[in-house]
């Protein structure tokens, strides 16, 4: 396998890490400000908050990583995403900022009055980042970035007319909320909350449906889109075939309210078919026709260098991620609203 390929495997494997981890976290605020709104945050905001305590500060982890490793492995991405993405990334540390200032007021706050404004904010930002950052995959498609007299300019006309646009920011907007419910279903469980735990499942049923069609949907309008990635995508059909039949096993399995971790296992399979058969079929490019993974490639020396501490962070981050569930979201006493014993 060559330097290149291991390169954007690491780099993509840190975007689906991302993926997951705030795509739980993004939804769960959604949900505590939607269970404030339907008279149901009695129910639902203990659950929620007990999972965003201890999570919050590492979800942006993995998007760092990937950023910091995509400029250093193919420097050609800076100079056409960093002057185009100018707009939607300033929108998304604004966002991230806000969900930031949240979380210190709801640790620190007092005053419940004031505190629905920032749930408000918190619960908007939940669908707001990833509609953002949900943008990017829909302009590595290609004619949306353009090169003129020596100027990386984005044709916003261009971008919000594309069906292929909108089909993307849906998809993340209900995969988001799917992702969340689904996890924090079998979170509710684990903690012996029943009626939280009815009222998420009914959330991931609910949102179980729109995110099929919403893939589906997507899947099709790459076809319009960029017609030699989508026959790419017919050559390794197998993956998304794959990813459906996941999906199924994840829905039956929380509609019998049985066997909820295996449930999230396949959630995640699910998802893991569908990225990487995405990510392997838009290969060679990053961006369409402009940043090709070969030719916009790193040195060796850094390319070495790169992989190793790649590799070495995701050895480190990864059982530390499991530890810190272990000895929190998933700790018998922490899961039932007792802080874990100490010492």
């Amino acid at each position: 396998m060559s330097y290149e390929v291991v390169g954007i495997t690491v780099l993509w494997t840190f975007l689906f890490g991302y993926l997951i981890v705030a795509s739980i976290d993004f939804g769960a605020g959604f949900f505590s400000y939607y269970s404030v709104i339907r008279g149901h945050e009695n129910k639902l905001h203990d659950i929620i908050q007990r999972y965003l305590s201890p999570m919050w500060e590492v979800t942006n982890v993995f998007l760092i990583f990937f950023v910091v490793g995509l400029v250093g492995f193919f420097p050609d991405s800076a100079y056409y995403y960093g002057t185009a993405l100018l707009v939607p990334g300033s929108l998304v540390i604004v966002l991230l900022a806000l969900r930031g200032a949240y979380y210190a007021y709801n640790t620190y706050g007092s005053s419940k009055s004031n505190n629905l404004w920032y749930m408000r904010i918190y619960g908007a930002t939940g669908l707001l980042i990833p509609a953002a950052l949900s943008t990017i995959l829909a302009i590595s498609e290609g004619h949306i970035i353009l090169e003129r007299e020596g100027k990386v300019i984005l044709e916003w006309g261009r971008f919000f007319s594309n069906p292929y646009t909108w089909s993307v920011i849906l998809l993340a907007l209900v995969s988001v909320l799917y992702i969340s419910a689904m996890f924090l279903s079998y979170y509710a469980k684990k903690a012996g909350d029943r009626s939280a735990f009815e009222i998420l499942r009914g959330y991931a049923l609910m949102w179980s449906g729109p995110t099929i069609l919403a893939s589906v949907f997507a899947f099709f309008q790459i076809n319009r889109q960029n017609p030699e990635h989508f026959r790419n995508m017919l050559g390794i059909s197998w993956m998304f075939i794959a990813s459906f039949i996941c999906f199924l096993v994840a829905v039956y399995f929380l509609w019998k309210r049985v066997r909820l971790g295996t449930s999230f296992i396949f959630v995640l399979l699910q998802f893991g078919f569908a990225w990487y058969g995405y990510g392997r079929s838009h290969l060679p490019y990053i961006l369409y026709k402009q940043v090709n993974i070969y030719e916009n490639f790193t040195n060796e020396t850094m390319a070495i260098a790169l992989i190793s501490a790649f590799v070495a962070g995701l050895f480190i981050l990864v059982p530390s991620l499991v530890l810190l569930l272990r000895l929190f979201l998933f700790d018998a006493k922490y899961v039932r609203g007792n802080s874990p014993k100490k010492g």
